[in-house]
């Protein structure tokens, strides 16, 4: 059944930039009551601005989301201001540019501890209150290499597979939640720039894919229809999603295109 996001508390993360920060936008303007976090408090103070436009009293919740241990005093914050919680969109993220044989342990742990161990927190510690009122709206953004491998993202593909499969299994647990699984292509975004190399810098490289991606802010639109029609996953972007069909369907194919993409 679909839902009206009026007046709906929507806590969204990685709210800052690119999808997030497009969702936030396209929320506003569903007259939801926002919560917006990521790192930088200029950037999200930013942001309600753009919101106020739309809709008011948007929350600004910066967070450090490596630091596990703040989370339940986070959600404590949001439930004492707005007195509940109906939608969490764990958003937040960070990507890969580099070989597997060149990237340290810490890097793959530093990847799956945003991209896999900080959604399941900040989820573990919203679950209570959604129990409790007996309803609550969850969402992750994962990814098309969330569905297969691909070169250089050893450990972004694996933390993004990760995801599926948790929240996969909490719908199946929780009859009074309902759980979407965001699976973007190509967005543009800085996600590419930011990405962590061999090093453990930001590669700050722009994949060409990425500039040349859907629009953030088309994506946005895509996915809060969804999230309006509670679907529980979605694809979104263009014509890189048929590689998701090729792996499933066509998987020798799947293999002889992932080998052709040069490892810069």
């Amino acid at each position: 059944m679909k839902q009206n996001l009026n007046n709906k508390v929507v806590w969204i993360t990685g709210a800052s930039s690119g999808i997030g920060e497009a969702i936030a936008i396209e929320m506003a303007k569903e007259g939801a009551k926002l919560v917006l976090t990521a790192r930088s408090e200029a950037k999200l103070q930013a942001l309600k601005a753009q919101c106020d436009e739309y809709t008011k009293g948007a929350m600004v919740l910066p967070m450090d989301l490596y630091k596990i241990e703040t989370f339940s005093g986070a959600a404590k914050q949001v439930v004492d201001k707005f007195g509940r919680i109906d939608m969490l969109i764990n958003n937040a993220g960070i990507s890969q540019r580099a070989l597997t044989r060149e990237a340290d342990l810490d890097i793959d742990r530093k990847v799956m501890e945003l991209n896999f161990f900080s959604p399941v927190a900040l989820t573990k510690a919203v679950l209570p209150y959604m129990i409790k009122q007996k309803s609550g709206h969850i969402a992750i953004t994962s990814s098309i290499v969330g569905k297969f491998g691909f070169p250089l993202r050893s450990a972004y593909s694996s933390s993004k597979h990760a995801v599926i499969g948790f929240f996969d299994s909490l719908r199946a647990e929780e009859d009074d939640l309902d759980v979407t699984i965001i699976i973007p292509g190509r967005v543009q975004s800085n996600i590419s720039v930011n990405a962590i190399g061999k090093d453990g810098k930001a590669d700050g490289n722009m994949d060409p894919g990425q500039a040349n991606g859907m629009p953030a802010d088309v994506c946005a639109k895509t996915v809060v229809k969804a999230l309006k029609n509670k679907r529980k996953e979605i694809l979104v972007g263009n014509k890189e999603l048929l590689m998701v069909h090729i792996r499933r369907f066509l998987p020798r194919l799947y293999y002889k295109m992932a080998k052709t993409v040069a490892a810069r």
